[in-house]
């Protein structure tokens, strides 16, 4: 199979289910920036700090595949089955945001991203997560999103938020409050 189809050369894509729009459609611009995401945990994955979840931040990036399948799907016409985000994908980001916030010091202030290169990946990645999930809620407020995809992004991004407290103190790497 060819990398290049040439399909898209003037400017469309396909969605699953044979839909072709513009590449600059915003069911394009949420797909897109949800594999971006799934990259930056990929960084955030390699870092030596998160070894020891690594199996954690994988199945996130499996069910990241699974929603971009969602939204690379066009609601009306694709028959493709495509596995539901359950609600216990959800729990289990509240569970492990609580199980690393449980070995944290209570937050006093907001803290600076940055302080050690792991953590400064953890924050872009909880950047372009909140762009995602803004970009999903634009989407669903003219098409169907299935309601979970909101949910677990939202959850993704208080996730990444904690992890990056938690290699921060794995690291012994300073967190820096914001001084106004």
């Amino acid at each position: 199979m060819k990398v290049y189809t040439k399909t898209g050369d003037k400017g469309t894509t396909g969605l699953l289910g044979g839909t072709r729009v513009s590449k600059a459609n915003l069911r394009i611009e949420s797909y897109g920036t949800i594999d971006e995401l799934n990259s930056h945990i990929g960084m955030v994955r390699d870092q030596p700090v998160n070894e020891s979840i690594a199996e954690e931040l994988i199945a996130i990036q499996n069910t990241l595949f699974v929603i971009g399948s969602h939204l690379a799907s066009d609601p009306n016409k694709s028959k493709v089955v495509i596995p539901e985000i359950e609600a216990e994908k959800i729990v289990l980001l509240e569970n492990a945001i609580d199980r690393m916030d449980g070995e944290l010091p209570e937050m006093r202030n907001f803290v600076l991203p940055g302080g050690h290169v792991s953590v400064s990946a953890g924050h872009i990645a909880r950047c372009v997560c909140r762009r995602a999930e803004r970009l999903v809620i634009g989407l669903s407020e003219n098409e169907m999103v299935h309601e979970n995809i909101t949910k677990y992004l939202n959850r993704l991004s208080d996730y990444l938020f904690v992890l990056c407290r938690w290699m921060t103190q794995e690291l012994k790497a300073p967190e820096v409050p914001w001084k106004p």
